[in-house]
């Protein structure tokens, strides 16, 4: 049986996670990698509103190759996580939920999202072309100038993950 997440998640969905489930993700998705989260870590500790939103919401580790003028997005694989690893604890304590990418995650970061309630998941690197199918919608809100490492909000269907850490 397919278990379908819907995103953002509720904490609900998280507690009835278990490491090593696969699940496909539906819903609303951010993009941010590095030079977007030391953006998005400067502007909380100016005490300057995020972007978005981040309480409850997800972040996918990747940026975007060129979009074909017939799809919403083009080859979207994930980014090695660990590169995220000095960011993520301010920001799962802000109300990040969900974090996906490819890879390890440092103990900081292990601890940081048994401690608010969060969930990794990973997916698949090398199958960027195919992740990019399950974005049925992308737009830039924040960032621009960063171009590819700029934050997108993504539409997704069917997207597929695995629970790593929760």
């Amino acid at each position: 049986m397919e278990k379908i997440i819907q995103l953002p998640i509720n904490q609900a969905d998280i507690d009835k996670l278990n490491i090593g489930d696969f699940v496909y993700l539906e819903g609303i998705l951010y993009t941010a990698r590095d030079a977007s989260h030391s953006k998005m870590v400067e502007l909380l500790n100016n005490n300057k509103p995020l972007p978005f939103e981040i309480k409850g919401q997800s972040i996918y580790y990747m940026g975007p190759s060129p979009t074909p003028t017939h799809l919403p997005c083009g080859s979207a694989g994930p980014t090695t996580s660990s590169r995220m690893d000095v960011y993520t604890p301010r920001l799962l304590e802000e109300g990040l939920r969900v974090m996906i990418g490819k890879g390890d995650r440092s103990q900081l970061v292990a601890d940081s999202i048994k401690k608010n309630h969060a969930v990794y998941f990973g997916t698949i690197g090398g199958a960027g072309a195919y992740l990019g199918q399950c974005i049925k919608k992308m737009e830039c809100i924040a960032f621009d100038e960063l171009g590819a490492e700029a934050v997108y909000k993504l539409h997704i269907e069917k997207f597929p993950a695995i629970v790593l850490l929760k």
